[in-house]
């Protein structure tokens, strides 16, 4: 199992460009960033900036979507990245979430996210393409500059219809379903199922993200996990009934919850009991992260990917610091 770091762009630019050389620094295989409407810088100016400040990890979208992002200039965009990065761009993608409603906007349906995958694919190759899709239309449509036909394309799913799109045409999935074994192994044979589906020979490569903080001090890393745990009532509730939480707990979490990003939600996340947190994200010392990493390994994950939230830019990267030690102490680095 190797490792990934996801970051907002919400940092200026010195700043983060300093942060992505610790994290390539840290021993990390991916940086992931994030594509939030408004939350944060623009997505592809950032990941230009860690392609020429980096030189050894996979640089990725976590993630684009299909309804801010038109589905053939956010291929263009990767496409460039890729080759600003020589060869290191992986396109993630997904449905869209809660920062599309400051936009007047509302997820994308599924078949409008399968469709931009086959349009992205296909201009890739260099092909003229003409498609009526479900949501788009390309019209002679091509890249006038060669492009990698094969760049990953990873799909953020936490909900079964869309576990089951990612097992039938992804590279990889960005799997949002919490750090505890019932949850992932609910995500894993939805995955499977679409994987059977479409008759493929093996699963897409699993990214697992874990968001929250390795602190030695508990308050200080329950405090970094707690709004990110308050996200799967509102967004997915499934896996809170996979990880004990009440349905009457689960209805009051999303009547308070407010805001279109899961940092908005404190008042929601404070309803959540500390075990609840725990299964849900990193929240924990050394030691919790080193058991959530034997968890994922046991699973057959292939990528915990962390990202750090609570206090600032350096207790962030001081997450990411002891997420690489604890994948090293397990023989991952």
């Amino acid at each position: 199992m190797y490792g990934g770091v996801a970051l907002q762009p919400a940092y200026e630019p010195d700043r983060f460009v300093s942060m992505v050389k610790s994290v390539e620094e840290a021993g990390i295989t991916d940086l992931w960033l994030t594509d939030s409407s408004l939350h944060s810088r623009y997505c592809y100016s950032y990941l230009t900036l860690a392609a020429v400040n980096t030189s050894r990890m996979r640089l990725g979208t976590a993630v684009t979507n299909p309804v801010t992002r038109d589905p053939a200039m956010a291929a263009v965009g990767i496409s460039t990245i890729d080759e600003i990065s020589g060869g290191r761009a992986v396109y993630g993608i997904g449905a869209g979430d809660r920062p599309l409603e400051a936009l007047g906007l509302k997820p994308a349906r599924l078949a409008l996210l399968e469709d931009s995958i086959t349009a992205a694919r296909r201009l890739w190759t260099g092909e003229h393409v003409d498609m009526q899709a479900r949501g788009f239309t390309l019209d002679e449509a091509h890249l006038r500059f060669p492009a990698r036909p094969d760049i990953p394309v990873y799909i953020s799913a936490s909900g079964p219809k869309t576990l089951e799109l990612a097992g039938r045409v992804a590279d990889g999935v960005i799997l949002l379903a919490g750090l505890h074994s019932d949850g992932l192994t609910y995500a894993l044979e939805h995955i499977d199922r679409g994987v059977d589906m479409a008759g493929r020979d093996a699963r897409p490569k699993i990214t697992v993200f874990a968001y929250g903080a390795i602190d030695e001090d508990e308050d200080v890393a329950l405090a970094a996990g707690r709004t990110i745990a308050a996200w799967f009532p509102m967004t997915a509730p499934v896996y809170c009934g996979l990880a004990g939480l009440s349905p009457e707990l689960v209805a009051q979490v999303r009547e308070m919850y407010s805001g279109g990003e899961f940092q908005e939600a404190e008042k929601a996340a404070a309803l959540l009991p500390d075990d609840f947190v725990r299964r849900m994200s990193l929240s924990g010392n050394r030691a919790a992260a080193r058991e959530h990493i034997r968890t994922l390994d046991k699973l057959g994950i292939d990528s915990m990917a962390v990202f750090p939230l609570g206090g600032d830019a350096d207790s962030r990267i001081a997450t990411v610091t002891a997420f690489a030690d604890c994948l090293r102490d397990e023989g991952h680095l």
